[in-house]
């Protein structure tokens, strides 16, 4: 017998069919033996009735005036409607379920309203749902703050449930279905020879979503790194085995490291190269003050090159005047980030790499790199190019 969370996503619970079909899984792995916490998100995506977005949409131009406590009470409904015609389902098929919200199931965050932090996890009551028999269907994204309140955990918070979950109570696994098969080794839509990785590291793949890739929440990775709990990457509508999320590092076909596990591109992405002497300490510290974040950065005596968000150059430019700071821009670039813990101690990676980008004319405006990653910043419009030919 184990004991297992399992986290299913919008799409798997977008409607009534699924929500059956969610339930016959659910029934037949509960007959096996297993203890079953289940976690959901909000029905659907935008335009569905109880999706996220959709309840957010029906404030119309109200949305600025109401406090973030109200924003949460009203987005953290989709996540328990879904919890409570889940829960029905199963108990239709002659399961004993209940439902609970993330405050009842003992999530406790502090009062950031819309992005809040957890502080604490209380497993007893789930614990003891589970003595009883019980399968337990908890709405996940949102937990209980200080002042009493639904509190929500920011976007992707339901992959953050699932994990916390699965740690205060000792999981053997959690299982996170979606609708792809597992985690690709690039964006199927770039490149269409990706493939699904059959496992990868835990610092991988929080590498790959802090490069921009849509794989699962990161907080959720901290916490089951932290927890030595595996995480299952699968398709909620096929039989795909998926991707197993671990502390194992896997091998090539040679029996060694594999030097690039994935590819991740964050778009939208601005350069500046700034020419001449500049303060950098006090300089920086205001852009970071300004709300400015920073990627790529390379500093010498005369010259400073880095890379931020498209949206925060009106605030970067604001510092950059002030310190009369002599200075080129160039917009629309991507950061295509190579991950692979194999990679240490290789030489002639980055020759690959810059062969493998100059063989197709693909300019590269600045790179940085870490133990496990190799980031390189290229024209935007080169972007489907660049993935394809890492990729190969």
């Amino acid at each position: 017998m184990a004991r297992i969370v399992q986290k299913y996503g919008g799409s798997s619970v977008a409607a009534p069919e699924q929500i059956r079909d969610l339930a016959r899984r659910i029934v037949a792995r509960h007959d096996a033996g297993d203890e079953i916490v289940v976690v959901v998100s909000a029905m659907g995506r935008l335009n569905s009735p109880y999706a996220t977005d959709t309840l957010l949409s029906l404030l119309g131009g109200n949305q600025g005036s109401l406090s973030k406590r109200e924003l949460d009470l009203l987005m953290g409904t989709g996540e328990i409607i879904s919890a409570v015609v889940l829960s029905g389902e199963l108990q239709k098929a002659g399961i004993a379920s209940e439902a609970y919200s993330g405050g009842r199931a003992g999530i406790i965050t502090d009062n950031n309203y819309t992005g809040a932090e957890v502080l604490s996890v209380d497993a007893v009551p789930l614990r003891a749902a589970l003595r009883e028999g019980l399968v337990p269907v908890v709405a996940g994204f949102q937990g209980r703050s200080l002042e009493g309140e639904l509190a929500t955990l920011g976007r992707g918070g339901s992959d953050l449930t699932a994990a916390l979950l699965g740690e205060a109570l000792d999981a053997e696994k959690v299982e996170i279905y979606t609708d792809v098969d597992g985690i690709m080794t690039t964006d199927p839509k770039l490149c269409g020879q990706a493939v699904t990785l059959e496992g990868i590291s835990y610092n991988e793949v929080f590498q790959m979503a802090d490069s921009g890739a849509k794989v699962i929440h990161k907080k959720a990775v901290e916490v089951a790194r932290r927890a030595g709990i595996p995480l299952i990457i699968k398709n909620t509508f096929s039989e795909h085995k998926g991707t197993a999320i671990t502390e194992y590092r896997y091998l090539n076909q040679t029996g060694k490291l594999r030097p690039i596990t994935a590819i991740a591109c964050r778009t939208e992405r601005v350069q500046y190269r700034i020419e001449g002497k500049l303060v950098d300490e006090d300089f920086f510290r205001e852009l970071a003050a300004a709300g400015v974040s920073i990627d790529i950065i390379n500093i010498f005596p005369d010259l400073r090159a880095f890379t931020i968000d498209a949206d925060k150059t009106g605030a970067a430019e604001a510092v950059l005047q002030k310190y009369d700071a002599c200075y080129r821009r160039t917009d629309d670039c991507t950061q295509i980030s190579l991950i692979g813990e194999g990679m240490t101690g290789v030489p002639g990676v980055m020759a690959r790499i810059l062969s493998a980008l100059m063989k197709r004319g693909i300019e590269i405006l600045q790179t940085a790199d870490s133990l496990s990653t190799i980031a390189c910043l290229i024209s935007s419009p080169k972007t489907a190019a660049a993935v394809a030919a890492l990729h190969q």
